[in-house]
């Protein structure tokens, strides 16, 4: 919970728009919530766009979404309302129907911009600085 705080204190400082923010709570143990969590979901719950809860599952676990056919039904329900809840705030954000994206600008795949791109991964150091 203390890193989804220090996450929503950040995107504030920086100014970015909170209630477009869709949070996705995902269940490591499959235990009830300790009243902590409750509490942080009380006060989150308000300041962002959607708090959706998402079961413990071992199979998401396990092996992330790569294989969907082996989550359990409650998990993909939450996964429907994950996706569900980001189209929502969009919506809300930038009205219906949504607008194309624009493209894209082309990827550089470069020999020289890959090799820095490979070479140069910040440190832990770096990243906290």
């Amino acid at each position: 919970m203390h890193a989804l705080q220090q996450a929503v204190h950040a995107v504030e400082a920086e100014g970015l728009p909170l209630k477009r923010l869709v949070v996705a709570l995902v269940d490591q143990a499959g235990d009830r919530q300790p009243p902590v969590v409750k509490a942080a979901l009380t006060m989150l719950a308000p300041r962002v766009a959607a708090v959706v809860p998402v079961p413990y599952d071992p199979a998401l676990r396990a092996g992330g979404l790569r294989e969907a056919s082996r989550l359990r039904p409650r998990t993909l329900h939450a996964a429907a309302a994950l996706a569900g809840a980001v189209l929502q705030s969009a919506q809300t954000a930038w009205g219906t129907p949504l607008g194309f994206a624009e493209q894209p600008a082309p990827l550089d795949r470069s020999p020289e911009q890959t090799q820095h791109r490979i070479s140069h991964q910040p440190t832990h150091a770096e990243v906290s600085a």
